[in-house]
C-alpha cells in the first residue's frame, strides 16, 4: 500500500477523523508507517509507552500474560482502529503486549508529538477521549457478552460483525486462526468447535478459513435471543 493510501486510512480513524485538516497534517508529518509480519511483536507489556498506533491494514491483538504463563486476549484491532492513546499520553508503560496476527501495516504516531499538539489544539483532547471511550465501550460489551450470552451466541455475534450486509446470505473470511478467535471470545478452542457445530442449526457452515451464513438476520436474532428461552422450552 502506498503511503498516500495509508494516510487516507488513518484520516478516517476515530482518533483523527474529527480533527481539522491542519492538525491532522501536522500529526501525520511526524508519523511513520511500520510493516509487521505475522507473529511480529509490536510492543511488550511493561515497555515505556512512547507510540500510538493506527491499524492501516491487517489485524493486531492486544494480550496479557499471566504469572502462570497463560495468555489472555484483551482485544483485536483491524483497519482504522487506534490503540495506545491513553497510556502513551500518561507516560506510563504498556499494560498489555501487542502482536501482529496477520501481516499488517501500522501508522506509528510519537506520543511526544501528540502531547505537544494537545497544548495548542483543544479539538485533539476530544478526539482522544472519543477513542478511549470506544475502547472502554468495547471492553464492557465483551464482559456483558461473557456474562449474558452462551458461547454459541458469542460466536454468532462475532460472525455477524464480519458480514458486509445486514440481511440475506453471506460468506465471510475468518480474519485470524481459530485459537485466537476462541481467546477473543473468552472460550477454549474445543468450545469454539462445539459452538460452530451448534450454529449449523441456524445456517452457519464453517470450512477452514470461511463461514457461509444462509440468513444473516436469523443469525443475529439467535445471537440476541435470551439463553433462558432454551431452558424454559425444555421444562
Amino acid at each position: 500500500m502506498k503511503k498516500s493510501e495509508s494516510l487516507a486510512v488513518a484520516r478516517q480513524s476515530l482518533l483523527l477523523r474529527s480533527l481539522p485538516e491542519p492538525v491532522v497534517e501536522d500529526l501525520l508529518a511526524t508519523s511513520v508507517c511500520r510493516a509487521c509480519a505475522r507473529g511480529e511483536t509490536v510492543f511488550l507489556q511493561g515497555q515505556d509507552a512512547q507510540t500510538i498506533y493506527v491499524v492501516i491494514s491487517g489485524w493486531v491483538k492486544l494480550y496479557r500474560v499471566a504469572p502462570n504463563g497463560s495468555e489472555a486476549v484483551v482485544q483485536v484491532f483491524t483497519r482504522g482502529h487506534s490503540f495506545g492513546e491513553a497510556v502513551a499520553l500518561r507516560g506510563h508503560s504498556y499494560p498489555v503486549s501487542a502482536e501482529a496476527v496477520t501481516d499488517c501495516t501500522l501508522l506509528a504516531i510519537p506520543a511526544r508529538s501528540l502531547l505537544s499538539m494537545l497544548r495548542r489544539e483543544p479539538e485533539l483532547s476530544a478526539a482522544i477521549i472519543a477513542a478511549t471511550f470506544q475502547h472502554l465501550h468495547e471492553l464492557v460489551t465483551q464482559v456483558e457478552q461473557m456474562k449474558s450470552q452462551t458461547g454459541a451466541q458469542r460466536v454468532a455475534d462475532f460472525l455477524c460483525r464480519l458480514c458486509s450486509c445486514d440481511s440475506g446470505s453471506c460468506v465471510v473470511t475468518l480474519p485470524y486462526d481459530k485459537v485466537l478467535i476462541a481467546g477473543r471470545l473468552g472460550m477454549k478452542p474445543e468450545s469454539l468447535s462445539r459452538a460452530f457445530a451448534k450454529l449449523k442449526q441456524v445456517g452457519v457452515h464453517v470450512s477452514r478459513h470461511h463461514a457461509r451464513i444462509d440468513d444473516i438476520a436469523a443469525l443475529q436474532d439467535y445471537a440476541e435471543s435470551d439463553p433462558a428461552e432454551a431452558w424454559s422450552k425444555a421444562l
